[in-house]
């Protein structure tokens, strides 16, 4: 690796995963631009090296044993992290990493063009905080940009979903929704003791509504957190969700890191 100069960025990588590291560790090391880096196998060393190393960049994993990714910047607070690039296998969580002012999302698995597209966007950003400089561009990558765009189109999120009757139109309101059950191409709003079938995919409706209100917590399942009263354990991994309503569904194991990461703490 070339010799850091004064001017080298100082790197943490953050992952419950040897070979995840490896594999960042080695494309960081063949960039100039890299000085010193350093690695945490989870959140609790992550928080203690950023306290005490002041890295320039952290690229850091969703999915961790214990705490999570958010959970360290719930721990050090967003404006005490470096420069953040969040790196995971689920596109789920990129709302929280846009709120959370990361500079890039890196899907897994991606290739070596993709990481150097982040690593550019980490020295804009850098370049932009650090000192006066020319405008290079946008500082965020696909998945965020693409989450931009769509937050900000008019009728991307809904807040109204129309359930069509030969005769009428009922407009019902998206954060009043109790939960929403998987029918087929159908979806069936359930909003206290009503119920509404309305025509579209479950993936398609969830897409709508807010990501910081409604979670995915079984492949039929998509939940108003608001609506829950509590999570009772079934088993080590496996949780049951009792509604304000009664009714009780299951969080799918598959499925709890997608609530872990909305509610930024563990179960």
């Amino acid at each position: 690796m070339t010799e850091p100069s004064p001017e080298s960025l100082r790197c943490l990588v953050v992952d419950d995963e040897k070979p995840a590291r490896n594999r960042l560790v080695e494309l960081l090391a063949k960039d100039a631009a890299c000085g010193e880096i350093l690695e945490a196998q989870d959140a609790v060393d992550a928080v203690a090296l950023i306290q005490s190393e002041r890295p320039d960049v952290v690229f850091l994993d969703v999915q961790m044993p214990g705490v999570d990714g958010f959970g360290v910047i719930e721990a050090l607070g967003p404006r005490n992290m470096p420069t953040t690039v969040f790196v995971t296998g689920y596109d789920d969580f990129a709302l929280q990493a846009f709120d959370a002012d990361a500079v890039d999302y890196l899907l897994k698995p991606f290739d070596d063009s993709r990481f150097e597209e982040a690593m550019e966007r980490i020295k804009r950003r850098l370049k932009e905080v650090n000192g006066p400089g020319e405008e290079a561009g946008p500082f965020f990558g696909p998945e965020l940009q693409k989450l931009a765009a769509k937050r900000s189109k008019r009728g991307a999120m809904w807040q109204w979903i129309v359930i069509k009757n030969r005769d009428h139109r009922r407009l019902v309101i998206t954060e009043e929704i109790d939960w929403i059950e998987a029918a087929g191409v159908y979806v069936t709003l359930h909003i206290g003791e009503n119920e509404y079938l309305y025509r579209g995919g479950l993936t398609q409706v969830a897409s709508h509504l807010d990501r910081s209100q409604f979670v995915q917590v079984h492949r039929s399942y998509v939940v108003n957190l608001r609506s829950v009263a509590l999570l009772e354990r079934r088993s080590h991994s496996e949780f049951e969700i009792l509604l304000k309503s009664g009714k009780r569904l299951v969080l799918s194991r598959s499925f709890r890191a997608h609530v872990e990461a909305m509610l930024g703490q563990s179960l």
